[in-house]
């Protein structure tokens, strides 16, 4: 394939932009070369700035579960956008998206929306503060809750993949406020709450981890979690970020059978829009301005134009019968063909898949289940693989610590074409 364009396209971007890009994971560093520049994307594909086109599986990380483009939400946002953009007061979508979340989520009583999902964790972290008295919060290697800066410790994500876990910038004090303890480790999640006693005003994780790529809890694990919170008086909050109706209509928190205090959202709830909510207990949500003393505030959040094509998104999902087993089937013969392709060529990997959610982990071990089994992955290997996907025509997550998604839009002709690229790939690595 030809990317001359975009070559051109990041060089002239890094004269303006840090880097050449507004997200650091975007910049392919992880993966050698220059990143593509998209100028279109349809269902299942996205096309390049020099006319080349791709099987997506990064979906805008996560919230394209329709695919790109979905006539109704396309529609749904143009009639919104003719009525105005943003008000900077209410309106009546605000409820009805509210509502919405409610019904399909519930063990949410109240939900207050934001404009992304680092600013939904980094005020349900406020909100747990302020509603306990307390000041630290337990938070998971590899997890990774958005930049603000309590998660910028041993995070993933885009943290991760460039070597910065622990970011210049973050005071002392806040580091000192944010205790880390081992995903799938129960043991460690007790010696900390044993420690500081008290003192613990939350707990933060992803149900099932998308930024060290996907890692599915262990039952004991998870439930584990809830007991102890639930004894100590700790405030468990699921970021749903990515998971939130990623993986299922009641998201990961139904299909684990947990239920937190507090669940963070974006992604999917914007309909492909900037969005992110947080909601849970209403004694808890209660804390919040106006009607508590916890200070949290935004112009834009609740805007029309997002709030109309979340809904549109939610509303299909919830209502189309089948979606999720259509996304379950669709995700399990890309998994399998993968699985096959591989030890037809003897490549040793490990996928990971919760849904239409998954990682291609390249490792030896039988299975990847913690922060410490990623870190051994081959990152070489997969930044080879990734490269010759790419020239094949399909477009995956370029960090060996991410998720890729599969959407409604997938064909059965995009996964058969993925997979005999893989299997290409794999005979060449």
């Amino acid at each position: 394939m030809n990317y001359d364009k975009s070559i051109t396209a990041f060089s002239e971007a890094k004269k303006h932009i840090p880097g050449g890009v507004n997200s650091p994971v975007r910049s392919f560093r992880n993966v050698g070369g220059n990143p593509i520049f998209i100028a279109s994307a349809k269902g299942s594909k996205v096309t390049d700035i020099d006319k080349n086109e791709y099987i997506d599986y990064v979906g805008s990380w996560g919230p394209m579960i329709l695919g790109h483009a979905y006539p109704e939400v396309i529609k749904t946002i143009q009639l919104t956008a003719e009525r105005g953009t943003s008000y900077g007061a209410p309106t009546l979508l605000e409820t009805e998206m509210a509502e919405q979340i409610k019904r399909m989520v519930p063990s949410i009583d109240m939900v207050r929306m934001v404009n992304s999902g680092t600013e939904a964790t980094m005020s349900a972290l406020r909100l747990a503060r302020g509603y306990t008295g307390r000041e630290l919060v337990v938070k998971f290697e590899g997890c990774y809750h958005g930049h603000n800066d309590s998660f910028l410790i041993k995070a993933g994500s885009g943290a991760l993949t460039h070597g910065t876990p622990d970011s210049p910038g973050v005071t002392a004090g806040t580091a000192a406020s944010t205790l880390t303890a081992k995903y799938n480790d129960l043991d460690s999640v007790q010696k900390l709450f044993n420690e500081f006693k008290n003192q613990i005003a939350a707990l933060i994780l992803e149900p099932i981890t998308g930024n060290m790529g996907v890692v599915i809890p262990t039952q004991e694990f998870i439930q584990g979690i809830r007991t102890l919170c639930t004894e100590h008086g700790v405030v468990l909050i699921f970021d749903e970020v990515m998971t939130g109706f990623r993986v299922g209509k009641g998201c990961a928190q139904q299909l684990l059978g947990v239920t937190p205090d507090l669940t963070t959202f974006g992604k999917i709830i914007g309909g492909g829009l900037p969005v992110g909510a947080y909601g849970g207990k209403q004694e808890i949500m209660d804390m919040l301005a106006p009607k508590g003393p916890v200070y949290q505030a935004g112009t834009l959040s609740g805007n029309p134009l997002a709030m109309a094509a979340g809904l549109c998104m939610l509303q299909h999902l919830e209502s189309t019968i089948g979606v999720y087993d259509e996304l379950e089937s669709k995700s399990a013969k890309l998994e399998l063909g993968l699985l096959q392709a591989a030890k037809e060529t003897n490549i040793p990997i490990v996928i990971n898949r919760v849904g239409s959610m998954f990682t291609m982990f390249f490792t030896t071990l039988q299975s990847v289940g913690s922060f410490d089994d990623v870190m051994k992955c081959d990152t070489e290997r997969f930044s080879n693989f990734f490269k010759l996907s790419l020239g094949a025509g399909v477009y995956l997550a370029p960090s060996q610590f991410e998720a890729g998604f599969v959407s409604t839009a997938h064909t059965d002709e995009d996964i058969e074409k993925t997979i005999q690229a893989a299997k290409v790939a794999f005979s060449k690595l």
